[in-house]
């Protein structure tokens, strides 16, 4: 029997006002490839039919496994990437995952994740940029890197900017792009299976390579604590785009814990000044992928993952 969890099946906390995308019409919203078919093979079906739907994961319960027996299990080709042998995905990915100082929740990640995206017949790598010590942690600038480090390895029309402590629950919950930017979760165990306010669009977010070019990427201003996130809504209505969820039925995810540092991501909502200086960023500075500076200090293709060591 599965498991789900008592508030969110109740629907005690979730927020039914929310503009979601029906479970019934998510597929319909994703943007899959075009162009010819390789080896001879056909399309995967628009439904992987290895989907099982909600997992019954608690965030005290992430079994880390051995590197050897994720790549045994799922054929993780080195790099962290994976393609269906018996079809051609519909949807080539890229995930982007910043990261310092948080080898559990990265093993973690790396465990539920590969098996959780192969279920879903995608076409993807997992790419980790993880940042000096020289600095204040920039989360956001990191996301810049690895979108464009990941371009110089293969093209991809579709990133997923995701923390690494975020764990999806149903892997209906596609990890491919839509025809607008997508907030990946529309319920949070710590948020009580709920939304703190409706512009959150920070954890978990989906972008076409257009969308993210267009908004010239992330603020590159945001060292330390939070804010980037309130930036990111900004940039994306500024351009004249809207954001979609899905229904919470299927992008329900989990926290794993973590140590103490890393800001909230609900906090900066109660920072006026924050907001404020995020909006006017956006408006007056071309900040982003445009004025992106950093180093790639290390580069390696590891098991599970491709990994960039950067200082900026």
């Amino acid at each position: 029997m599965k498991f789900y969890p008592a508030p969110y099946l109740f629907g005690k906390y979730t927020d039914t006002s929310f503009p979601y995308i029906a479970k019934d019409d998510v597929m319909q919203e994703l943007v899959g490839s075009v162009g010819p078919l390789e080896n001879g093979l056909q399309w995967c079906p628009v439904v992987s039919p290895h989907l099982q739907g909600q997992n019954s994961l608690l965030s005290c319960d992430v079994e880390v496994l051995p590197e050897e027996e994720i790549v045994k299990k799922n054929d993780i080709l080195e790099g962290g990437s994976w393609k269906p042998q018996e079809c051609q995905s519909r949807y080539k990915v890229a995930i982007i995952v910043p990261f310092r100082n948080r080898s559990r929740n990265l093993q973690q990640f790396l465990s539920h994740m590969h098996p959780f995206l192969t279920r879903q017949q995608l076409d993807y790598r997992i790419v980790v940029v993880e940042q000096t010590a020289t600095a204040a942690f920039n989360r956001a600038k990191l996301f810049n890197i690895g979108f464009v480090e990941t371009l110089k390895l293969d093209h991809y029309d579709c990133f997923i900017f995701h923390d690494v402590d975020l764990l999806p629950l149903n892997d209906y919950n596609t990890y491919s792009c839509t025809h607008h930017p997508r907030h990946m979760y529309s319920a949070l165990d710590t948020f009580r299976y709920n939304l703190p306010y409706r512009t959150l669009f920070g954890g978990a977010i989906a972008m076409q390579r257009v969308h993210f070019q267009k908004i010239n990427g992330f603020s590159n201003k945001f060292y330390g604590w939070g804010a980037e996130d309130d930036d990111m809504y900004e940039r994306i209505s500024n351009v004249g785009l809207m954001f979609i969820r899905f229904d919470p039925r299927i992008s329900t995810y989990v926290m794993v814990p973590h140590q103490s540092g890393r800001y909230q991501h609900s906090d900066h909502q109660h920072n006026p000044q924050l907001q404020a200086q995020a909006g006017e960023k956006t408006s007056t500075e071309p900040d982003g992928l445009s004025s992106l500076s950093y180093q790639v200090v290390d580069h390696q293709v590891k098991k599970l993952f491709t990994w960039f060591l950067v200082s900026c």
